[in-house]
């Protein structure tokens, strides 16, 4: 199964009686999880509003999400493939005593 993993890149502060967060992001984070469409480079990320501020006053953090292979499903996927394949092995070896 797929899920959405977040790479934290920054945070901001909302500036006092207007409806703006000034945020602030490391250059290097930013180039990290940049890419190209036609030519052209780009970088998405989310804003959201922390449930309360941190040591200095910031409360918004800004991150990247990913998307990428949950760690405990595709070793569920595996286990499973590897008990398929003993299960028909074990049931090949039964048939052939079978009669018929």
């Amino acid at each position: 199964m797929k899920t959405f993993k977040k790479f934290y890149i920054g945070k901001g502060k909302q500036i006092e009686g207007l409806n703006i967060a000034k945020c602030t992001c490391h250059l290097e984070d930013l180039q990290k999880f940049s890419y190209e469409y036609d030519g052209v480079k780009y970088v998405t990320f989310e804003v959201a509003k922390m449930k309360q501020a941190d040591n200095f006053g910031r409360d918004y953090t800004l991150y990247v999400s990913k998307k990428e292979e949950a760690e405990g499903e595709s070793k569920k996927a595996s286990k499973k493939a590897k008990k398929s394949k003993r299960e028909l092995e074990h049931a090949g070896k039964e048939g052939d005593d079978l009669p018929f």
